[in-house]
């Protein structure tokens, strides 16, 4: 069931809309524009009715306000007002309002709306989603990891917990191709994705498609020793798969990973501590491949092999 919020300081207005709406949608009211703003960011709605005249913080504010959160500016908001004037209405949609309710509240009317806009978000995110998966190895993509990392880095750096950064890729991946062609060389990559993936399942745990046959792999709150070991795991089950290749190394399809375990300071900053990893990954190439090489929190090597 999609999730709505009304931020209305009337109790009695917002309990009338509730009623029209409870029926198809879980509702949730508050009545100030600081708990609006407060439960947006964290509940996932899919719309939010918001009232334009309130005590302290009005509604063009709050709006304003949801547009510049990351995790709320993608909502939909419909102001509920009884303001008729062309100006009031013109500030609602240039901050970025998507339709007005009017009071008194018509049931139809207001049923109509919100469904409308109800089904062009939910149409909205799943484009969105589809946008942010590997079509190879249904992991996330580039682009999903673009934006998530900077946004946990920060959260990390607030909790001050560790943040680790994985970069890995698949060893003498062209021989592969130029050996057994592309279309195996997209089978391995789909296998090697599902290796790792079957290991970071934690709500903390990210993972996805870096480029090629390159990953990246983002974990919370794990120590080093932790994160080294699960990444070993992962190099193994790799090397388990015995997916038949011709290296000086392995007779295997094998993958060398570069990892950086951090709890991030004021100062710090993500690309830095990418850099390390991806060096780290470099160590694991240029001392024999097949292998995991890290840096823990007091920035001193770990080496798996």
């Amino acid at each position: 069931m999609e999730k709505i919020l009304i931020v209305d300081d009337s109790l009695l207005q917002a309990a009338q809309l509730k009623a029209i709406l409870d029926d198809e949608y879980e509702v949730t009211i508050v009545q100030t524009a600081e708990e609006g703003l407060c439960s947006a960011s964290r509940r996932g709605y899919s719309l939010i009715l918001l009232d334009v005249v309130m005590p302290g913080m009005d509604g063009f504010t709050l709006l304003k306000k949801l547009q510049e959160e990351m995790v709320t500016q993608s909502v939909p908001v419909i102001l509920i007002t009884s303001l008729s004037d062309v100006e009031n209405e013109q500030k609602g949609f240039i901050l970025g309002a998507v339709d007005y309710i009017t009071k008194p509240f018509k049931p139809l009317i207001v049923k109509a709306r919100v469904n409308t806009h109800i089904k062009l978000y939910q149409y909205r995110r799943l484009a969105e989603e589809q946008s942010m998966v590997d079509q190879l190895t249904g992991i996330a993509n580039r682009r999903r990891y673009e934006q998530y990392s900077i946004v946990k880095w920060n959260e990390a750096r607030r909790l001050q917990i560790p943040f680790t950064i994985c970069m890995f890729d698949i060893d003498h991946f062209k021989m592969y191709n130029d050996t057994f062609g592309h279309p195996a060389g997209d089978k391995t990559i789909a296998a090697v994705a599902k290796v790792a993936a079957s290991h970071l399942q934690r709500r903390t745990d990210f993972f996805a498609r870096y480029g090629g046959e390159e990953f990246i792999a983002l974990l919370m709150g794990d120590s080093a020793k932790n994160a080294f070991g699960q990444m070993k795991k992962i190099r193994q089950g790799v090397e388990e798969l015995q997916i038949p290749h011709r290296t000086q190394e392995s007779e295997w399809v094998t993958i060398s990973i570069g990892g950086v375990t951090v709890i991030p300071q004021a100062e710090s900053d993500y690309i830095s501590y990418l850099g390390i990893a991806d060096t780290m990954l470099y160590d694991a190439k240029s001392h024999g491949r097949n292998r995991s090489v890290w840096m823990n929190e007091a920035m001193t090597q770990l080496w798996e092999k």
